[in-house]
């Protein structure tokens, strides 16, 4: 019984922070303070009364609307309440209550912010990225185990970025030559060198939370699961959408919460197949 009212609390105590969220999300890209000022509609500019920010509840009890100009209201604001607050709700069904849980869910609380900017700006606040990567340095008792675990996942990520960029930016050169052999006379036109980023900065600090969340063995599990949900949606955005790029960040932050939810259960897995 104990753990049920943990759990509810939880889940209460996240659309509390889910709600903060949304302000951060939608004002900090903007380069707005996310305290001054107090909320608004975006359309009317009118200030809300308190019953309409509570979290969630609020957007049932206005059915998606403004109470003064009846502007519909964004789905974004009470998924993000619900996400945060089965954030907070999961973490501790798994991991129990305790400081480190709840760090770890904080966390995952910046991390999902961090995927909502990502998709919806396709840009990272180093701000959020890097309080979120300090976090998860305290998200179990030992710290200098994570921020050694942290570093090495960084810098193997950013050795990866170093090589893959190098690979496509040659390949991206020798396809050039042949066109310009083809077309001579447009060489003041094209570029004397090519650099493509294959990887952002942004996601080599997730690396660095995702070192110090579940250590070397389990971010290659994170990783790989990343990169599982990632190729469908990849190749989704590319057939239907014609989009090349895909923010990572989001399904970098998924592959974090499975791991770190069912570490236990992937680390006996692992054990039981792998010599």
């Amino acid at each position: 019984m104990e753990q049920i009212f943990i759990i509810i609390g939880g889940f209460i105590f996240g659309l509390l922070i889910g709600s903060f969220l949304n302000v951060v999300i939608l004002r900090l890209p903007q380069g707005e303070s996310i305290i001054f000022p107090a909320s608004h509609c975006p359309k009317c500019k009118k200030d809300l009364k308190w019953w309409h920010n509570i979290p969630l509840v609020s957007w049932l009890l206005l059915r998606g609307k403004c109470y003064y100009c009846k502007e519909p209201i964004s789905l974004q604001y009470p998924l993000i309440e619900l996400l945060t607050g089965g954030i907070f709700a999961l973490v501790l069904a798994f991991k129990g209550l305790s400081i480190y849980s709840v760090v770890a869910a904080f966390v995952f609380a910046l991390l999902l912010a961090l995927s909502a900017i990502d998709l919806r700006y396709k840009a990272v606040p180093d701000s959020i990225n890097l309080l979120a990567a300090l976090l998860a340095l305290w998200s179990s008792p030992e710290i200098l185990d994570n921020l050694q675990n942290a570093l090495l996942v960084a810098g193997g990520l950013s050795m990866l970025r170093f090589v893959v960029s190098y690979y496509v930016s040659k390949k991206e050169e020798i396809h050039l030559q042949k066109r310009l052999q083809q077309t001579p006379w447009l060489q003041e036109f094209y570029p004397k060198y090519i650099m493509i980023e294959a990887m952002g900065e942004g996601d080599i600090i997730v690396g660095f939370t995702i070192g110090a969340m579940v250590g070397l063995k389990l971010s290659l599990v994170t990783l790989f699961i990343a990169a599982l949900i990632a190729l469908p949606a990849s190749i989704y955005s590319r057939v239907s959408k014609n989009h090349k790029e895909l923010p990572f960040i989001p399904f970098l932050a998924v592959g974090l919460f499975l791991t770190y939810l069912f570490s236990q259960e992937i680390l006996e897995w692992l054990d039981a197949y792998t010599l």
